[in-house]
């Protein structure tokens, strides 16, 4: 099925705006309450996960799809995520709205799919704040010494470039990559490699793909633990990232400029089809 455009560019204009719990956290519960009703209208069971951070209560989003046949429900489910708050002062368009769009269309696709086990969908709060939302998570998840297949997580995926000398290298990054940002990054860490490579070949027909695993939890290569793939690292889950690379292409990043109109939907789009292929691999019935 077809990724909607049109409904990608809905999505983009509700969720664009700077959501910040101290600058903007009205805005930040709106947005919370426009995915929670997002999973609940795709047919998902739609749950809350309460964690307490700034002196406060915040709010991760949860959305499960779940397999038709009962004796499925007992394998490990796979985990696709992203973060809902900003930066202060930034729109937060590629960070993270595009990341947003793009699990919002896929809830809609995973309806009309037969699934081999659960897929988790969740929208982290607090991502900007060091990881609260996600390690908040992922302790609750090691805790109760829960299983999963993996986690797939989005951080910016929106902003795309076809001139060349406008993709730059992370410093030590063990790879050559690109000069030009118009490619997406699949980034995992040793323990990851296999959910790296699954994700990265089911991707690879609808758009560029540079995959990378990186040592240990990526401790050397700092700029590949920048989002909340890396809270499932620490807790010894698998776990990769999508990423267009950030401030290494983007010059809107985390600034006011980052805003609807620098993004590029037809990146976007092609990241949710890639990402629905990826999901069919991992989480869908095989064919008969």
């Amino acid at each position: 099925m077809p990724v909607d455009r049109n409904r990608l560019t809905q999505d983009l204009h509700r969720l664009v705006g700077e959501r910040h719990p101290l600058s903007s956290p009205t805005r930040l519960q709106e947005v919370e309450a426009y995915l929670y009703r997002q999973f609940s209208e795709a047919g998902l069971t739609v749950t809350k996960h309460p964690f307490q951070a700034l002196g406060g209560t915040y709010h991760n989003v949860m959305g499960t799809a779940s397999p038709d046949t009962q004796p499925s429900q007992s394998a490990p489910p796979l985990i696709v995520a992203a973060h809902f708050d900003t930066v202060e002062g930034s729109p937060g368009a590629d960070d993270n709205a595009s990341a947003l769009a793009v699990l919002l269309s896929i809830t809609r696709q995973v309806r009309d799919m037969k699934l081999a086990r659960p897929i988790r969908f969740i929208a982290f709060n607090l991502e900007e704040e060091n990881l609260l939302g996600s390690s908040a998570y992922t302790g609750l998840l090691k805790k109760n010494r829960e299983a999963i297949q993996g986690a797939i997580v989005l951080e910016c995926v929106g902003y795309a470039s076809h001139q060349q000398g406008s993709q730059k290298t992370p410093p030590g990054l063990p790879i050559s990559i690109p000069t030009t940002g118009d490619f997406l990054g699949v980034i995992g860490n040793e323990r990851s490699h296999t959910l790296t490579r699954s994700v990265a070949k089911a991707m690879q027909s609808h758009l560029p793909i540079v995959p990378l695993v990186v040592p240990g939890n990526g401790e050397k290569l700092p700029d590949t633990r920048r989002s909340d793939h890396t809270s499932f690292w620490e807790q010894g889950f698998p776990a990769v990232m999508l990423t267009d690379t950030a401030n290494f292409r983007n010059p809107h990043y985390h600034r006011p400029t980052d805003t609807l109109d620098t993004l590029n939907l037809d990146f976007i789009a092609s990241v949710a089809a890639g990402l629905t292929a990826a999901l069919f691999e991992l989480a869908g019935q095989p064919l008969a």
